[in-house]
């Protein structure tokens, strides 16, 4: 490997070799590294927030298939369920119908009351019973999806100040109609032969659930319209800003190692902001119709967050093993010493045996570019991590593996352009001299 050109050992080095700072940089780089870090690290988890809520709430699409599990969810079944049948039950009295229809029948007022009481007790738990087996049914999960398409839209004409639709503000509450669903349950009842349940229409207040109060729905007005405009391009402008501060870095190994420090220590921090944000949610809605179901509901709800979360703890991860693996520390300059060498003297030994033809061309051409196809290979795997803005711990595995396995092949390359050149720089063999008359 003498005979390789000295840039070898150092080129997964962006800020030359062994990471020594170039005099002739700017004196402004270090400035600007500084102020694009710090904005960064400060911006992570709040563009982060934002990033999943531009799109999860914003995006109806999005939001649907992240509740549609939640149809499946034992906690939100029984929550329904419960919500359901109390505002039918509410909507009939069974035994006030009941002993309307007997009275006429039956004089003797202790049995009538005894008879009607067994028959009332027996038709709620019939209507509880056909509840259940409804939302267990795939007819309630498409009315569920459908309820949430226009939940959401209610919500955003809500938060822009229209208050009409599935959600509206009424008074000093925002509330969720259930007329669909309480219907439907009504008439499964109705085919049962149960038709007094079609007799007396509910009051609207026992048709819908309150969701939040007035004034957090002016705070939440506010905040969304000075969000939303930002949310949607915060994150990308924090990705832009770590990567001017790499670009800009003198010593960029270091750099990724601070910029991975930075990503994985915000993480950890959503990931506690998020733990605090449960317990909270769990404490308002305990005591509530809701409560039960508070759990599950803000864990699939923020479920994208908190993918979202464990991917950036293991890029940042990642890019400090990076930064490590092409330092100047000595035992990382061993370690890539070791795994360049490998790689190269595997391609020095497939240039030897297949000889100096489309292999020698393809590898000179590689080891001549080597500096610019690194970065593309890294950045093809974040487009691929990113793609369809559904990023995964093991979409990030598979990503992870196919970039080195992409950046051993390039080395590998390199190995037998270097044994390419050096062939041809080998001087031919000589004839030995003729023998002596």
């Amino acid at each position: 490997m003498s005979d390789l050109p000295p840039e070898t050992t150092h080129d997964l080095e962006s800020g030359g070799p062994a990471g020594s700072q170039d005099p002739r940089s700017p004196a402004w780089r270090p400035v600007v590294v500084v102020i694009c870090v710090v904005l960064a690290g400060l911006l992570t988890v709040p563009a982060a927030v934002a990033y999943w809520g531009q799109r999860t709430l914003n995006d109806t699409a999005r939001y649907v298939d992240t509740v549609s599990p939640l149809v499946d969810s034992p906690e939100v079944q029984e929550v329904i369920a419960t919500q359901v049948t109390t505002a039918i039950e509410q909507r009939v009295d069974v035994e006030a119908i009941l002993d309307d229809v007997f009275s006429g029948v039956i004089t003797d007022r202790p049995r009538l009351q005894r008879l009607t009481g067994v028959l009332a007790g027996s038709i709620n738990a019939q209507i509880e019973r056909v509840t259940r087996e409804f939302i267990a049914s795939p007819t309630f999960a498409e009315i569920w999806d459908r309820a949430h398409t226009r939940a959401q839209q209610g919500l955003q004409r809500a938060l822009r100040g229209n208050d009409s639709g599935l959600v509206s503000l009424q008074g000093d509450e925002v509330v969720l109609d259930l007329d669909e669903l309480i219907d439907q349950v009504s008439q499964r009842l109705v085919d049962r032969g149960i038709p007094v349940v079609s007799r007396v229409q509910a009051p609207e207040t026992d048709r819908q659930i309150v969701l939040l109060e007035a004034p957090a729905l002016r705070d939440l007005r506010t905040i969304y319209a000075f969000a939303n405009p930002v949310a949607t391009w915060l994150l990308p402008v924090v990705g832009l800003l770590y990567l001017a501060a790499f670009v800009a870095a003198r010593r960029r190994p270091r750099m990724a190692v601070t910029i991975g420090v930075l990503i994985a220590a915000n993480a950890l921090l959503l990931a506690l902001a998020l733990s605090v944000g449960r317990q909270l949610f769990v404490n308002h809605l305990t005591g509530t119709a809701f409560g039960p179901a508070s759990r599950v509901f803000y864990d699939t709800l923020l479920s994208y967050l908190l993918r979202g979360q464990q991917v950036l703890l293991a890029a940042g991860l990642i890019l400090i093993i990076a930064g490590w693996f092409a330092g100047a520390t000595s035992v990382g300059a061993s370690v890539r010493g070791a795994v360049v060498s490998g790689l190269e003297g595997t391609g020095a030994r497939i240039a030897e045996s297949a000889g100096d033809g489309r292999v020698g061309a393809a590898g000179r051409w590689v080891a001549a570019n080597i500096r610019w196809l690194r970065p593309v290979v890294v950045a093809v795997g974040v487009v691929v991590l990113l793609w369809g803005n559904n990023p995964t711990l093991p979409r990030l595995w598979w990503v992870l593996a196919l970039t080195l396995i992409l950046l051993a092949c390039l080395q590998v390359l390199v190995g037998t352009g270097h044994h390419s050149v050096v062939r041809h720089r080998a001087p031919p063999p000589q004839a030995p001299p003729a023998a002596a008359p």
